[in-house]
């Protein structure tokens, strides 16, 4: 496995109107493995993104392997950080449909 990326979420938590992400599970990206879970804040990694460092989401397969997903960006709408992987101008975080916690 080569690198994907700074860091690498595998899970969201959404507020209770389902349009803005509170939590994530972000695991380092070691290069050669998945490191283990920490939750943070929808804003930390904002912030995180803001300093340069990189995210993508991930998928573990029926087998148990982790597979790349999508890169995610930050993308404002109306003045408000949103983070995503798809571009859209829907007012809601969007992260290729991760599982919840």
């Amino acid at each position: 496995m080569s690198k994907w990326a700074d860091y690498l979420i595998s899970a969201v938590q959404f507020n209770a109107a389902h349009t803005h992400i509170n939590k994530v599970r972000v695991h380092l990206d070691n290069e050669d493995s998945v490191g283990a879970f920490k939750e943070v804040t929808r804003q930390d990694v904002i912030a995180s993104i803001k300093q340069g460092y990189s995210y993508f989401t991930i998928f573990k397969s029926a087998e148990g392997k982790w597979n790349q997903g999508q890169k995610v960006e930050i993308i404002t709408i109306d003045n408000v950080e949103f983070i995503k992987t798809l571009a859209d101008r829907i007012k809601a975080d969007n992260l290729d449909n991760l599982p919840e916690f």
